[in-house]
């Protein structure tokens, strides 16, 4: 077994001790290896250790490793940086699901090109600035539930979920941003509506899982550090 494959095993370790901790079922919560400014021989080796998917913060660098990586039929590409308008045209094509909607007009931008590259529906989730961070991407809590009405009028694209990022190095503050991204979630239809929770990554991922995170995206913990 190789280093990464090793790192990756001991990741889905701790998240199912997590997830029983919590009371829940492991296979509630699915890992989303974050391959940022890796190559794409790296994302080939963790996908032969049994990963599967892979979140991605560049249009560009998603399209590349995409295209490079078209022989593999199960990978799945979630977008998970800050979107322009103007590389949903890169993403939509690709992407399995984006996880960072912060805007109708990026919505409307995704469904558009999704439609056209016959790839629709597109998974979509919002992206909420629990924490109110000015240098932080994602709509305020307020603006959630006309957001919400906006995109379920696409339907190009399905509404799966809520996603956050919490302050860094700070426990508690993240363990109240994850508590209060679960809390919107059940004030706008609960998991029935919107099932996915995608929060928490390499130092925070076992608090997310605990206040119900779906989603935990994970890079440097797997693929070590970043050039």
């Amino acid at each position: 077994m190789s280093a990464l494959a090793e790192r990756l095993a001991g990741i889905q370790e701790r998240i199912h001790a997590a997830a029983r901790s919590a009371g829940r079922d492991p296979s509630s919560i699915r890992l989303v290896a974050v391959s940022k400014k890796m190559d794409a021989a790296k994302v080939r080796e963790a996908y032969e250790a049994g990963q599967r998917l892979f979140g991605e913060n560049y249009a560009q660098e998603l399209a590349a490793k995409a295209d490079a990586l078209s022989d593999l039929p199960d990978i799945a590409w979630h977008f998970i940086g800050h979107l322009q308008s103007n590389k949903a045209r890169l993403v939509a094509p690709r992407a399995k699901a984006v996880h960072t909607i912060d805007g109708i007009g990026l919505g409307r931008e995704l469904a558009r090109r999704a439609e056209a590259a016959g790839r629709a529906p597109l998974d979509v989730l919002i992206e909420v600035n629990v924490g109110g961070e000015p240098q932080k991407h994602g709509i305020v809590a307020s603006e959630l539930a006309d957001l919400l009405a906006q995109l379920r009028e696409l339907p190009s694209l399905s509404v799966r979920g809520l996603m956050t990022m919490p302050p860094e190095g700070d426990p508690e503050a993240a363990r109240t941003v994850f508590e209060t991204l679960a809390s919107l979630r059940n004030l706008h239809g609960g998991p029935a509506v919107l099932p996915e929770l995608s929060m928490g990554m390499s130092g925070d991922f076992e608090l997310a899982i605990a206040a119900g995170a779906t989603l935990v995206r994970v890079g440097s913990a797997i693929f070590g550090p970043r050039s």
